[in-house]
């Protein structure tokens, strides 16, 4: 008797699982390219991996931070990329101080913000 009325929960949980929605979880950058525009400005291109669902949670931008924290660069991300897995963008035009040698790349989701996959990159100078 008792196994029997557990088998209706064990299915209530179940289905309710199998409706929840897909998890995108966080935005992760999986590849840097920096290169030298001319003395300290720099060109980004990154490429960001995110379950995007549409408008309501997709990867939104992505920044060039310094050793210090400071945002030196952001690329803001317009629309949701569910069919173009994982993505490349650019930004150009980025001072770096002269003193900075490398800088981490983070990307932001607009439900979880930031916290996925960083990449911290060398700059050759």
């Amino acid at each position: 008797m008792v196994r029997w009325g557990i088998l209706p929960v064990l299915a209530g949980l179940v289905a309710a699982g199998a409706s929840a929605p897909a998890h995108a979880g966080e935005a992760d950058v999986v590849g840097v390219q920096a290169t030298s525009d001319s003395g300290d400005t720099w060109r980004f291109d990154v490429t960001v991996a995110h379950g995007d669902t549409g408008w309501d949670h997709y990867a939104d931008r992505w920044d060039v931070v310094g050793p210090d924290g400071k945002v030196l660069g952001t690329r803001v991300l317009v629309h949701p990329h569910e069919a173009e897995q994982p993505f490349t963008r650019s930004l150009g035009g980025v001072f770096i101080p002269p003193d900075v040698r490398e800088v981490t790349l983070r990307a932001h989701d607009s439900v979880h913000e930031y916290g996925g996959r960083e990449m911290t990159v060398p700059l050759p100078r």
